[in-house]
């Protein structure tokens, strides 16, 4: 324990000393959450979303007309209670089920429901049944923070990881560690909680700060969105971990981690919903830790998922960390 703690406190003192990367970690996300709520908030979607229930194929038959209507976004689902979620919170502007007796759900309050509805009598008539949903619209800025907090911890674990450890490799300080009774997973572990209690400290800040000033909804525990974050930056920390076990380039790191953060910032949900992409496209971001860490997120602060409920994200999370950084410590070249 005394040579952990000896190796936590040199990387804590390290990275506290280096004041421009730690006013750069700070100030980027506050800058871009900042920006992004007032350039976007108030701001409505171009086209209109809805939901299908019982198959995309099913609506030819059932609302020939209404299907070939321009401008509409047809999404399948299959989950009848996630869907109605969509619409209350004004991610969806209207939800089709064609399974039986057509009907249609639709936000009282929601401008994009009204005026869908209004198409729907018009082409169809009184071929589907009409069904209320009440709820508060989800605005852009809340949606997008998960996102913006997840990739600022992804490039905080990745490359503030590896390119540390292969600098260290580079300049021989790893070799003359080798000379001392530190093992490797004493090392890594050390290198890990160091990251961990920096990241963890810097996201709070800057949700906190950025809170006072936004005002962010936040309907779940705060007890199960700490869980969540804890077990994405360990398993993102790890990867980077992993990633610079063996490596001496800087060169080849940077292209490495490069390699790994372009998919996961495309894949994961953090710009876009995957709502409506290829199946292929949706399967793949499944092995990225950030589609799961802001998975969850968004749905313990805009739908107050409880743990039980994030438990698929969360074991996979935890799976992974482990999986990385045991590998990373077999692997690990001093």
């Amino acid at each position: 324990m005394k040579k952990f703690l000896a190796v936590l406190r040199a990387r804590n003192m390290e990275f506290l000393r280096d004041r421009s990367a730690l006013v750069w970690n700070l100030a980027m996300p506050f800058m871009l959450v900042i920006a992004l709520a007032f350039t976007f908030s108030g701001s409505n979607k171009d086209i209109f979303k809805v939901g299908v229930l019982g198959g995309i194929n099913k609506m030819h038959s059932v609302a020939p007309r209404l299907q070939s209507t321009k401008h509409i976004e047809f999404v399948p689902y299959n989950d009848l209670s996630y869907a109605i979620g969509k619409i209350k919170h004004h991610q969806m502007d209207m939800l089709i089920d064609v399974s039986g007796t057509p009907k249609y759900w639709v936000n009282s309050s929601s401008p994009n429901g009204y005026l869908l509805e209004r198409i729907i009598l018009g082409v169809e008539k009184n071929q589907f049944q009409s069904q209320l949903v009440d709820g508060a619209e989800i605005r852009y800025v809340d949606w997008f923070l998960p996102g913006i907090l997840g990739m600022n911890m992804m490039f905080a674990c990745l490359f503030g990881v590896g390119f540390v450890i292969v600098r260290y490799r580079k300049s021989g300080f790893l070799k003359r560690l080798m000379a001392t009774p530190l093992g490797a997973l004493q090392f890594l572990f050390a290198q890990l909680v160091s990251r961990l209690l920096l990241i963890i400290l810097i996201t709070s800040i800057v949700y906190f700060g950025c809170n006072l000033f936004i005002g962010f909804n936040m309907q779940g525990s705060y007890w199960t969105l700490m869980l969540v974050v804890t077990l994405g930056a360990i398993s993102m920390i790890s990867i980077g971990l992993l990633i610079a076990s063996r490596t001496a380039s800087e060169e080849l790191a940077g292209g490495l981690l490069n390699l790994v953060t372009w998919p996961m910032m495309l894949l994961s949900g953090a710009w876009f919903s995957l709502e409506g992409a290829q199946v292929w496209v949706q399967k793949l971001s499944l092995f990225f830790p950030l589609t799961h860490l802001i998975s969850a997120v968004r749905a313990i602060m805009n739908e107050g998922a409880t743990l039980s409920q994030v438990m698929p994200q969360v074991t996979v999370l935890s799976v992974m960390s482990v999986a990385f950084l045991v590998i990373g410590a077999y692997v690990f070249k001093w």
